[in-house]
């Protein structure tokens, strides 16, 4: 099974547009010397994105920073409903604003909010609904927006890993009242690091101000500065990243795609590995590959392990819940009692390699430790 190689298989790899497209852009800036503080290819980004959601947009250092700074903007006080099986930083972000996070179990098709969860976890103090779009697969966003406009409380999605995708022919980015994007450099697509809040200003005006003023020290004006903010604006290094990568996305999910069918095949039948379940109505963009192992058939660790010492690099994603990372222990309800499917899942997922350049023989080699 192991085989002699230069460099391991990771669980994902950096998609890069050719260097000579990003050099070309980036030569302008040692010509203007304005590389940072919303400069020209901030301005093109921004605009490009907001086209293509179809929605106001605004940029970020980072996705964790454009969420944690999102939820400041629409000053937010009490409980927000959101779900264990996701990043830490979703946490992070509720609570460095001083908010409580409150978890909802996930369903155990596609990992995504259970909305059937959501109505018991509702009271007094909840303020919002934070659902997460976990691997790319879509939220029930109708379910889960029909009980938050019920009872008068917004949906922000976390859409870090959604990136370009659509249902029912609507950006993912534009469902809810606002949604996080992210574009660090091991996402669908990237600006090395980076990110995005996409809102309607129409139904929230003021929002888009907000949150310019909080990503840039909350200054207002060359001797105003009205709030305290902090400082997450995007450079121009990123923003010319993101500007030619954007260019190459569409071919970059058609590859990750054959990728993932290939997976899809050979996995096909194979006792004890499940592929979570796909929405018809979702155009994916293939940014991540998880199976779920049956406990009766796969030791999810060994499996781990064996790949990992043949120089194959997937991921226990996301292991630990939030629940159990050391920071949380004590302070959020038990995973295991409180979000058992979440818990479940946590325990026997695993991600597998998946970029556009894999050989689909990388794959075929993969999927032979499944085999029985």
């Amino acid at each position: 099974m192991k085989k002699e190689r230069r460099s391991p298989i990771l669980v994902t790899r950096s998609s890069l547009a050719p260097f000579e497209e990003y050099e070309e852009l980036i030569r302008k800036l040692w010509d203007t010397r304005f590389i940072t503080n919303m400069g020209p290819y901030h301005e093109e980004l921004k605009k490009s994105l907001t086209e293509m959601f179809g929605r106001d947009t605004e940029l970020f250092v980072n996705g964790h920073m454009a969420l944690e700074m999102l939820l400041q903007a629409l000053d937010l006080k009490g409980e927000v409903i959101t779900t264990p099986f996701t990043f830490v930083s979703t946490t992070h972000a509720i609570v460095r604003n001083g908010l409580t996070p409150v978890m909802c179990d996930v369903k155990e098709e596609d990992g995504t909010m259970d909305p059937e969860k959501i109505e018991a976890l509702i009271t007094e103090k909840t303020c919002a609904i934070l659902p997460v779009h976990v691997y790319g697969h879509v939220c029930d966003d109708e379910k889960i927006e029909a009980i938050a406009k019920k009872h008068g409380i917004p949906v922000i999605y976390d859409a870090a890993h959604a990136f370009g995708e659509t249902v029912n022919g609507t950006p993912v980015a534009a469902l809810g009242d606002a949604s996080m994007l992210s574009f660090h450099a091991t996402k669908a697509f990237n600006s090395i690091e980076g990110g995005c809040v996409c809102f309607d200003e129409k139904k929230q005006p003021g929002l888009a101000d907000r949150l310019y003023k909080l990503k840039n020290f909350g200054i207002t004006g060359k001797e105003s500065i009205e709030y305290v903010g902090g400082n997450a604006k995007m450079n121009e290094f990123s923003a010319a990243m993101g500007i030619v990568n954007l260019r190459h996305f569409p071919q970059w999910a058609a590859a990750r795609k054959k990728v993932y069918d290939r997976y899809a095949e050979d996995l096909s039948g194979v006792k004890g590995v499940r592929i979570l379940r796909k929405r018809d109505d979702v155009t994916y963009n293939y940014a991540y590959m998880p199976v779920v192992l049956d406990p009766a058939y796969f030791d999810r660790d060994k499996v781990y392990d064996t790949m990992v010492a043949d120089g194959i690099c997937p991921r226990k994603y996301f292991y630990p819940l939030v629940n159990d990372c050391e920071c949380y222990r004590g302070v959020l309800p038990a995973a295991e009692t409180e979000t058992p499917v979440a818990y479940r899942l946590s325990k026997t997922v695993l991600t597998l390699p998946i970029y556009p350049d894999l050989p689909l023989e990388t794959v075929d080699e993969i999927c032979g430790y499944f085999e029985k």
